[in-house]
């Protein structure tokens, strides 16, 4: 997997998205990345739209809704996303350390920073805006961008620590229960 190449897709299917339907290209690593960032993507707009008041409760439940179904495929495709990559890279099961954040999980970390990064560099535009707003806006890029350069080397630095077998990592499944009517009760009750 190449973190700059994930670091510039992200860039680039944030600003192509919001200008036009996304359409799928990619395959394998790409691909999955491709995929949960879509997730971020849409479930980023979707949080936005329930935080409005004037759109009724009916519209704000249906976003609720919404956010759920994507947060769920985001979760879905972070495991599919380290499943492939233990398959392509084979860590070690064992005689070495563990490191708790896979790479999936900061992909998809990546992924929201890229969106955050996206949207406050918007902020820092905005004429209609204070002085103020934008300059504190633009400080907040500066950080953001920081931690997208702080993130990415440390997926680097897992990634080659795994090929080298001195780290290792393994897929973490969420088993998110409250989009299941079998393991949530107030679901189950409902059914």
């Amino acid at each position: 997997m190449n973190v700059q190449e994930i670091l510039a897709a992200h860039a680039h299917w944030t600003a192509a998205w919001h200008l036009a339907p996304p359409e799928n290209s990619e395959s394998g690593i790409l691909a999955l990345a491709r995929q949960n960032h879509f997730e971020n993507f849409s479930l980023w707009h979707e949080e936005d739209i329930a935080r409005r008041d004037d759109l009724g409760p009916e519209r704000i439940r249906h976003a609720k809704r919404t956010i759920d179904r994507h947060n769920q495929r985001r979760n879905d495709l972070v495991e599919q996303i380290d499943k492939h990559l233990v398959q392509t890279l084979q860590p070690r099961e064992s005689g070495c350390p563990f490191n708790s954040e896979t790479p999936g999980m900061m992909v998809d970390r990546l992924s929201i920073l890229a969106l955050k990064e996206y949207h406050m560099h918007e902020e820092t535009l905005r004429f209609d805006a204070a002085p103020e707003h934008r300059e504190r806006c633009n400080t907040r890029l500066h950080v953001i961008r920081r931690q997208i350069q702080d993130l990415a080397v440390a997926l680097s630095d897992l990634l080659a620590e795994v090929q080298q077998g001195t780290r290792s990592f393994r897929v973490y499944f969420q088993f998110k229960m409250y989009n299941d009517t079998e393991l949530n009760p107030q679901l189950r009750k409902a059914a």
